[in-house]
């Protein structure tokens, strides 16, 4: 950091990444990611990270993006929950950084699950 506009700079990156998070609007469509021990070890961390981009970088405001503990299915994670409001919740497993831009694409911004991305795709 060499000057104060950096330092500002760097403050409004941040801010925006940490108004992805906020869950304040019952027409928030809401991305959670687990990020207990198995889903980080699994690599939750570069999944979330990337949800966090790709919405940042469509300008997505009304989704937010939000951490959550162990889902329970350990053996499923990194696992992924998209909240549609009016919407049933869709889950979707062994997600990679490189599933996100579809993920945002098809399902948060056009409305249609990836359905071969999905718990149920998991189970068959």
């Amino acid at each position: 950091m060499k000057s104060l506009a950096e330092l500002e700079a760097i403050r409004k990156a941040t801010a925006s990444r940490i108004n992805l998070r906020h869950e304040d609007a019952a027409d928030t469509t809401r991305v959670v990611i687990g990020m207990a021990t198995c889903g980080i070890a699994a690599g939750a961390r570069p999944v979330m990270l990337s949800f966090v981009d790709e919405i940042n970088k469509r300008q997505l405001n009304h989704v937010t993006v939000s951490q959550t503990g162990c889902i329970g299915m350990c053996r499923l994670e990194p696992m992924v929950d998209v909240i549609v409001p009016g919407k049933e919740k869709v889950t979707y497993v062994h997600v990679k950084p490189e599933m996100v831009s579809r993920i945002v694409a098809e399902h948060i911004v056009n409305g249609r699950p990836v359905a071969e991305y999905t718990i149920g795709a998991a189970e068959n």
